[in-house]
């Protein structure tokens, strides 16, 4: 150590240099902002056009254009967190106000939107079906927070001074002028499975669009067994608030069944600006009947070995619909056969019945127990189409003959009878000879 300098001298140097190093260390400078605010503004992303009897979403963006007007910065003010431009903590509703619009969201918090940026809101909406045509101010309510101002304490403290702001902006929706289609009536009558039938619809244009060359278009369901014979028919001038009928065609596929099965209709059309459109499909039930059916209703005829036979067999009606010039068939099989195998019922309506006679001859060797002969009815539909039905059994029943065809299934016993006969008549013819001799 240096002679002179003593331990007290040292340590105040040694704060001196430090001071010193303190001191040459550049202050850092904070920004301090004297105006501004958020401004917000609303509109549809995208086409603002909806049609009518519609639920669709709504995107809206919010758009923040506030600005900074003034700031500045010095070396002893410290920068605040937040900006007066920054609208905070945003709950956002959508209101349907006069237009005919239902609001199927819920108020969304957003949270918070800096100035110069912009967000996207999704609400989802109904628009009424019988909505006129128009523009439409949907009110959109906004509620948020800025920053009013930061008072400074001191070099390291800062008060926030917030504000709670309720605006609400104008939000423009265009609802289209559309044909919207209404089904007034339905009339089907009775189409069976497997069989065709008219269909005639009453369709009322409740919409507010004047169609001209307007075209109905059949759309089926998948995989159901309805098919429309043409895809569409012509209507022509369909102007809001008219009815029109129109009758087409269906056809039940035999896979059917016995329900009621969708049929999709739609409407293509020349609007106002002579662009051709289409309204909003609808849906028709049809009902489809069971299938035309029969059933053998008689007991089983019985028929002996060896003998021709008329089979008697009545035929009714199961379905739900008339036939006509129905006709039936049986098909014969071994033992049996048939000479006549056709017989006319003619009209039958439903649960009606029908005799048909049919002539079979049975084999000798036919076993005694019960038959079945597979026989089908040949008929015409209501709308003159030919119809052939299922396969419908016949039961026959052979037996036993009795009585005298059971001698005569015998030749044992008719050989003797026959004997005993001639022998009769010999000795018979004997004795009278002898008598007159």
């Amino acid at each position: 150590m240096i002679q002179g300098i003593g331990p007290r001298f040292v340590c105040y140097l040694a704060m001196l240099v430090c001071i010193c190093s303190l001191c040459s260390i550049p202050a850092l400078a904070g920004t301090k902002v004297l105006s501004g605010s958020p401004v917000l503004s609303a509109t549809v992303s995208g086409a603002n056009e909806f049609s009518p009897g519609t639920e669709t979403p709504i995107p809206v963006v919010i758009q923040n254009s506030g600005l900074i007007e003034f700031e500045f910065t010095y070396p002893t003010t410290l920068t605040p967190a937040d900006l007066p431009n920054t609208a905070k903590l945003m709950t956002v509703t959508l209101s349907p106000g006069s237009a005919p619009v239902t609001i199927l969201s819920d108020p969304q918090m957003v949270g918070d939107l800096p100035g110069g940026d912009q967000m996207m809101v999704h609400f989802r909406a109904r628009f009424a079906p019988d909505a006129p045509a128009g523009t439409y101010s949907l009110p959109l309510a906004v509620e948020y927070t800025y920053l009013s101002h930061a008072d400074q304490y001191g070099q390291d403290s800062l008060q926030y001074y917030y504000k709670t702001r309720n605006i609400t902006l104008d939000l423009p929706v265009l609802i289209k002028p559309e044909i919207l289609l209404d089904v007034v009536s339905i009339n089907t009558g009775d189409i069976p499975v497997g069989a065709e039938g008219f269909v005639t619809v009453d369709l009322k244009n409740q919409g507010h669009e004047n169609g001209t060359d307007a075209v109905l278009v059949l759309m089926p369901a998948p995989n159901s067994p309805v098919q429309p014979s043409v895809g569409s028919v012509y209507i022509g001038n369909f102007p809001a608030g008219s009815v029109v009928t129109v009758p087409f065609k269906v056809a039940v596929s035999a896979n059917g069944e016995a329900q009621n099965y969708p049929l999709n209709l739609t409407v293509q059309y020349k609007d106002q600006n002579g662009n051709f459109v289409a309204s909003a499909p609808v849906v028709v039930g049809i009902p489809v009947s069971a299938r035309i059916g029969f059933e053998v209703t008689s007991p089983p005829p019985e028929v002996t070995p060896g003998g021709k036979h008329l089979l008697t067999v009545e035929y009714m009606n199961t379905g739900s619909s008339p036939v006509y010039s129905a006709e039936a068939r049986i098909y014969a099989v071994d033992p049996f056969t048939t000479s006549d195998d056709t017989s006319y019922l003619g009209t039958l309506a439903p649960g009606e019945t029908g005799t048909a006679v049919f002539e079979v001859t049975v084999d000798t060797s036919a076993t005694v127990k019960s038959y079945s002969l597979d026989s089908e009815i040949r008929y015409r539909d209501a709308l003159d189409n030919d119809q052939v039905s299922l396969r419908v059994p016949v039961p026959v029943s052979v037996v036993a003959p009795t009585g005298f065809q059971a001698l005569l299934a015998r030749p044992g016993i008719i050989a003797v009878i026959v004997i005993g006969v001639v022998a009769s008549i010999f000795i018979l013819r004997t004795r009278w000879k002898k008598r007159r001799s």
